[in-house]
C-alpha cells in the first residue's frame, strides 16, 4: 500500500512527517531527520507578528536550503490580517506549504489568545485559515489539538472551521491544551476527525516507534504520521517507521530485521553508543556551520542529553556535557565516555 501524501498540490514521498519543536527543529535537525526518512519537516513556530516587523531572531529560524525540501513553514497568531500579510511576506521564500500554529499550549502564546487558545473559538480558525489561504498561493495548514480542556473537546468542529477556511490538511494532536504533553493521547479524536473531513489528516501524539505508528494508521484511518518528541535524540526513528510500513507482511519484516541483526519486533534496537557518538558530533558540526561555535554548543546540550538517554552512565554523561565550551571539549567527554 503506498503511503505517499499530497498536501494541495505538494506530493510527498511518504507519510512521514517531523513535526514543529520550539528550540528543536532548526535547520541541521531537519536536515537530520530527512536523511533518515522524514518526508516532510516543519519549522520551528514563527510569529507572524514578527514576521510584519522583520525581526532579526525570526530569520534565523527560517533559514533553509535546497536539500531542507519539502518544508513547512508555521506561523503562529490570532490576527487574520496580520496572519495573512505575513504569509504574503513569506510567499517567495523557499517553503512548500505554510502551516498555521492553534496546538501550541505554554502560556505565553496562549495568553495573547493565540496557539491552542484558538480551539475555543472556531469562527476564528476559520478567519485566519481564509485570510492566510487567500493571501498565498501555497497550500496551508492547521496543526490543532483535542480540545482546550476535557470540557471543551472540539476538535471535529475545529478541523471543519479549517476546512471551511480552504486549509489543505490538518493536523490533531490527541491531547487537549490541559494536558500540555502529560497523559495519553486521544486516537479516537483522530478518527473522529479523519470521519468528519474531506482533506488529509495527520495524526499525532504517542507514536514512538514502528508498531504504534502502525496501530495509529489502522485505528484511526488518518494519512500520515506527525512525530515530534519521539524524534529528540533519535532521527533513526523516521526509518525504523518508514522501513517497517513498507514491509506488506508482518513475518517479512520481522525476518529482514533478524537478518539484519536486528530485534524482531520491528526495527526497534537502538543505534550503538559510537553511533550515538558519531551523530551527536556531526550533529554538533552542522550547528557550528549555521550559528557559531558558541552558541552551537549550548544548543547540543539538549540535543546530547536526549541523545544518550537510556545509555549507561547517561546522567554523567549530561554533567559533563552541560560544562563543554567547545567543539573539541564536547568530543573529548564523548569519546571518554561513550566508548
Amino acid at each position: 500500500m503506498s503511503r505517499n501524501l499530497r498536501i494541495g498540490d505538494v506530493s510527498l514521498n511518504g507519510n512521514l512527517i517531523l513535526g514543529p519543536m520550539a528550540g528543536v527543529t532548526d535547520l541541521p535537525f531537519r536536515l537530520l531527520c530527512r536523511r533518515f526518512g522524514a518526508d516532510l519537516t516543519v519549522t520551528e513556530m514563527i510569529s507572524a507578528r514578527a514576521v510584519t516587523y522583520h525581526n532579526k531572531n525570526t530569520e534565523d529560524l527560517m533559514k533553509t536550503i535546497p536539500e531542507d525540501r519539502p518544508v513547512s513553514l508555521q506561523l503562529f497568531g490570532s490576527d487574520p490580517d496580520i496572519m495573512a500579510e505575513a504569509a504574503r511576506m513569506l510567499e517567495d521564500k523557499p517553503f512548500d506549504i505554510f502551516d498555521i500554529n492553534m496546538g501550541c499550549p505554554v502560556p505565553k502564546v496562549t495568553g495573547n489568545g493565540e496557539g491552542s487558545a484558538l480551539m475555543k473559538n472556531p469562527d476564528a480558525i476559520e478567519k485566519i485559515v481564509s485570510a492566510v489561504v487567500k493571501a498565498v498561493h501555497k497550500p496551508v495548514t492547521v496543526k490543532i489539538r483535542k480540545g482546550y480542556d476535557e470540557l471543551h473537546v472540539n476538535a471535529v468542529e475545529a478541523a471543519r472551521a479549517a476546512q471551511e477556511g480552504g486549509a489543505a490538511a490538518i493536523a490533531v494532536h490527541g491531547r487537549t491544551r490541559e494536558q500540555f504533553y502529560s497523559g495519553k493521547a486521544d486516537w479516537d479524536i483522530i478518527r473522529k476527525v479523519k470521519e468528519a473531513v474531506a482533506i488529509p489528516v495527520i495524526g499525532n501524539g504517542d507514536v514512538t516507534g514502528p508498531e504504534s505508528a502502525k496501530r495509529l494508521l489502522r485505528e484511526t484511518g488518518c494519512d500520515g504520521i506527525m512525530i515530534a518528541r519521539a524524534a529528540r535524540g533519535n532521527p533513526w526513528i523516521f526509518r525504523q517507521i518508514g522501513e517497517y510500513l513498507d514491509r506488506n507482511d508482518h513475518m517479512e519484516a520481522a525476518a529482514a530485521a533478524e537478518s539484519a541483526g536486528c530485534s524482531a519486533d520491528g526495527f526497534s534496537d537502538r543505534p550503538s553508543a559510537p553511533e550515538i557518538r558519531d551523530m551527536i558530533l556531526e550533529h554538533a558540526r552542522m550547528e557550528i556551520e549555521l550559528y557559531g561555535e558558541k552558541l552551537a554548543i549550548l544548543k547540543m546540550r539538549s540535543h546530547a542529553a536526549w541523545y544518550i538517554a537510556g545509555y549507561p552512565h547517561a546522567a554523567k554523561v549530561r554533567a559533563l556535557v552541560n560544562n563543554a565550551q567547545t567543539y573539541d571539549e564536547l568530543n573529548d567527554i564523548l569519546t571518554n565516555t561513550l566508548l
